[in-house]
């Protein structure tokens, strides 16, 4: 089975992103570029191929791919963020992913954010946000239920998505922040928890039986080795100033 990563490039204009949560600090834009081709080359080395959108100065966030879409086996999902300044990110993924996939999309006026959708097997958990409506989980629920999945709603709390407070590590296991999400929600899944000094590290990419990690988050990243995860770390400090995780910048695509 292979497998495609798509990516897009970092905007000149990233200093004017969305900010929820963290204080604006800058952003030195060609160094977050020199991450994000580092993170593009980890994905690489793990077997995917890598699919790269143009930047686009007019959507600051655009790096944050992950928000525009939701790619099942079956179809892809096109959102509609909640931030509006987002809304136009959607159209060139569009375009890249009816290459690959049946798509479909979230309905006006609902919005659904991707960074806030956690696929675990056949089960959707999707995040309440600031960005995520119940509408946009209701209008999920419905496009995704003839293919077989469920959707669960999850409470978030704290922080921006749910892929801020929890990703899938393993294949029994989950890392998480329980501040920011109910870990109950997750019934029989082991929990990883996050090393308390770093509350933004539950976000991870798992790519086969490897996992994606910012190398800046030593401490949380010594717990998923202990645990016999395979870490490959990148750097990722740039963008995190951007309310940005490894899981936002890139879409998985698995081609049978």
């Amino acid at each position: 089975m292979g497998l495609i990563a798509i990516t897009r490039s970092v905007s000149e204009s990233i200093d004017r992103c969305e900010l929820t949560h963290a204080a604006r600090t800058p952003i030195d834009v060609e160094r977050a570029r020199v991450q994000h081709r580092a993170y593009e080359s980890c994905l690489a080395s793990l077997g995917c191929e890598v699919r790269r959108i143009p930047e686009d100065d007019r959507y600051p966030d655009a790096v944050f791919i992950e928000d525009t879409a939701i790619v099942l086996d079956e179809l892809a999902i096109l959102t509609r963020p909640g931030a509006e300044s987002r809304r136009g990110e959607v159209e060139a993924v569009a375009e890249m992913l009816r290459a690959c996939r049946t798509v479909a999309s979230i309905d006006e006026p609902a919005t659904l954010d991707g960074g806030d959708v956690l696929q675990l097997d056949r089960v959707l958990y999707a995040g309440h946000s600031l960005r995520t409506t119940s509408r946009g989980i209701d209008n999920l629920r419905e496009l995704v239920a003839p293919h077989g999945y469920r959707v669960e709603a999850v409470t978030v709390d704290g922080c921006l998505h749910l892929k801020s407070a929890v990703t899938r590590v393993s294949g029994d296991a989950l890392l998480m922040n329980r501040a920011w999400v109910p870990a109950a929600t997750f019934g029989e899944w082991r929990i990883i928890d996050v090393d308390p000094s770093e509350p933004a590290a539950a976000n991870a990419l798992r790519i086969g039986d490897s996992v994606v990690f910012p190398e800046e988050l030593t401490r949380t990243r010594r717990r998923l080795e202990a645990e016999g995860i395979d870490v490959r770390p990148v750097p990722a400090s740039e963008l995190a100033k951007a309310e940005g995780g490894v899981t936002c910048c890139s879409l998985i695509v698995r081609l049978d």
